[in-house]
């Protein structure tokens, strides 16, 4: 039996309130109705990153030697010719013997992923695989998509042992249908209008393919706990359900007025939180959107009560930050240039020494004396502790999962940061190690020393002449 055996997800800490968005431009379209407020990545967050972070919520409790392959979904891939998924696997401090592939260029992606997965775990090419989906889709100032779209991540590992929800069955549609696109060199998403969309594109695909699903397997839409599937529009969103003759109870909510389309994300994430509710056999159905749809039937099983520990939707949800200046909310993708500075230039990346370091970099491994038991970041030959001074007797240890604190903290009003002002602190981890580290998603007042920060991995910089990012980790308050 094939299916999900864990899931996480990851919403950035900031929400900025659709008012403060249409206060700002003004707003002459349809989407100015679109109540709630959306969820924003920070100036140091990408696709990538986000998809670090759901799949350390996703695997909290499992080892990740087990972990046989990772796809990554997105459609705004951090590179286009070199593989964001072999990133977030060394991040994460996976074997290097494993199958990494990306997925993307549809919103459709995700769910394509993970149908992926369970082909290869199914057919026993691999026993488990990490399936991340993610975007950070960006939209013009004053556009619908400024207004729609959303950031998050979701992660599901797909197994064949210890399975909370197993895939029983699939249908999909593939259609060559232009409602949004970007093209090559695009910066920005390009729509085409409303009613193409609604009427052309969500309100026929959807329900085509739940409606292939249901005839494909002898099934019923009344056999089903919870139906899932996105759409930017909420009144039609209220009639797909109303044509697929649902129960009130059996819709998964949408997001869109809590986080936003997150893209390939956003049919996984509206799964992950139908899985925090699901009870032992209910069956869920699952319909994603873009160049068509895919439609999934899973089956919860006994196993869903051992999976409930984790951050996932509900708990990201409830830890949240207002934004309220527009301003800095447009400046964090470089809609709005900002001026850097003479203390914002970075210089050129050395590629051969990132990757020679990359476990140093990356994983955030350092060392553990094998005769005293003393960690050490960054990884060295000759034991810190002077009642040791062991040499050459050091074995690889990993920081970036490991509780800590603040030791003690500065600011730097002079540093180029878009969320001015830059932090800085010394962290003491759990068990030995200490290191200084940059600081992210919080306020200067609310640092304290001794309290609780956790690691998180987050972009340092572009370098614009080389076009490569660099991604390194800090420290940020716990959000639990």
């Amino acid at each position: 039996m094939a299916g999900i055996t864990s899931y996480g997800a990851y919403i950035p800490l900031q929400r900025i309130v659709r008012k403060t968005l249409s206060a700002a431009t003004g707003w002459a379209t349809s989407a100015a109705s679109l109540p709630g407020e959306k969820a924003v990545a920070n100036y140091d967050e990408d696709s990538l990153t986000m998809a670090v972070a759901a799949a350390i919520d996703c695997m909290d409790e499992i080892e990740r030697e087990k972990i046989d392959g990772l796809y990554f979904a997105t459609t705004t891939p951090p590179y286009r010719e070199r593989q964001n998924a072999g990133i977030i696997a060394t991040t994460l401090d996976l074997r290097p013997d494993i199958r990494t592939s990306d997925f993307s260029d549809s919103i459709k992606a995700g769910t394509g992923a993970l149908l992926a997965a369970h082909d290869a775990v199914k057919a026993g090419s691999d026993e488990n695989i990490l399936v991340c989906a993610s975007d950070c889709r960006l939209g013009k100032a004053g556009s619908p998509q400024e207004v729609i779209f959303g950031e998050g991540a979701a992660a599901l590992i797909l197994g064949n042992s210890d399975v909370i929800a197993s895939l029983e069955g699939f249908y999909s549609l593939s259609y060559d249908f232009m409602d949004q696109w970007r093209a090559d060199g695009d910066k920005f998403n390009h729509m085409w209008e409303d009613r193409w969309i609604r009427d052309e594109g969500y309100t026929k695909f959807i329900p085509e393919a739940i409606s292939g699903l249901l005839q494909k397997y002898g099934l019923e839409i009344k056999d089903f706990a919870k139906v899932i599937y996105p759409c930017i529009y909420l009144r039609e969103h209220a009639g797909i359900a109303k044509r697929l003759q649902l129960d009130p109870a059996q819709i998964q909510q949408e997001m869109l007025t809590s986080i936003g389309d997150t893209g390939a994300a956003h049919s996984l994430m509206m799964l992950v939180a139908a899985l925090e509710d699901a009870k032992p056999g209910d069956k869920i159905l699952l319909a994603s959107y873009g160049n068509g749809s895919d439609a999934l039937f899973f089956q919860v099983t006994e196993q869903i009560e051992k999976a409930r520990d984790r951050m996932g939707i509900k708990n990201y949800l409830a830890s949240r930050k207002e934004l309220t200046n527009y301003e800095r909310f447009s400046s964090y993708r470089d809609v709005v240039p900002m001026e850097m500075g003479l203390r914002g230039e970075v210089g050129p990346s050395m590629v051969s020494l990132m990757w020679r370091e990359r476990k140093t970099i990356l994983p955030l491994c350092g060392t553990k004396c094998k005769r005293c038991g003393t960690p050490q970041y960054p990884a060295q030959r000759i034991c810190v502790n002077p009642d040791c001074g062991a040499i050459d007797e050091m074995e690889e240890y990993r920081f970036s999962d490991k509780k800590c604190k603040l030791f003690s903290y500065t600011m730097d009003s002079l540093a180029f940061s878009a969320s001015p002002p830059e932090m800085y602190g010394v962290v003491d981890f759990e068990g030995g190690g200490r290191f200084t580290f940059n600081i992210t998603d919080c306020d200067p007042e609310s640092l304290k020393v001794d309290m609780p920060v956790e690691m998180t991995f987050r972009r340092k910089y572009v370098d614009s002449v080389r076009g490569i990012h660099g991604y390194f980790w800090k420290a940020m308050p716990a959000r639990v």
